[in-house]
């Protein structure tokens, strides 16, 4: 079967990262599940309108419990991914959808922004529970990458 490769980049998380644990091969893997939005601006001008594009990612095995420790709803991200045909049939009726798997995960967040966003969760729960995902970031301000780098070496 062939697979597609998808690239979404400079997105933010739209909920918490959602962590199970299913059957595998070789006993428990790590299962985790992830919506991210990217923002387009087409025209110019007064004419300038903006696109978001939401994805539903899945993501496996140890990738999958970093994403749940370390990202919350605000996190920004760079995904590299697969798309698939997903088709099955159920009730006599064939169904189409679309899986899409990443590959490689980018945390875009300095070290600093991270924690906060972790410190911030609802009723002191982690950012990183399904049940209570972290707010987020209100007017977050837009630092260089020598900016973010320098207080990532800080923290």
């Amino acid at each position: 079967m062939a697979n597609v490769q998808v690239i979404q980049r400079n997105a933010h998380l739209a909920a918490g990262v959602r962590l199970e644990f299913v059957n595998g091969r070789e006993g428990k893997v790590a299962k985790a599940v992830l919506t991210a939005i990217s923002n387009t601006r087409r025209g110019s001008g007064e004419a300038r309108d903006e696109e978001s594009t939401a994805i539903q990612w899945t993501l496996w095995g140890k990738q999958a419990e970093n994403a749940a420790a370390y990202l919350g709803k605000g996190s920004h991200v760079n995904i590299v991914g697969r798309l698939r045909n997903n088709n099955y049939e159920r009730d006599g009726e064939e169904i189409f959808s679309l899986a899409f798997t990443a590959e490689e995960i980018d945390y875009l967040d300095s070290r600093a922004e991270s924690e906060a966003r972790r410190a911030r969760g609802n009723d002191g729960a982690p950012a990183q529970s399904p049940a209570q995902p972290a707010p987020a970031a209100a007017g977050r301000s837009r630092r260089s990458r020598t900016e973010r780098q320098s207080a990532h070496a800080e923290a």
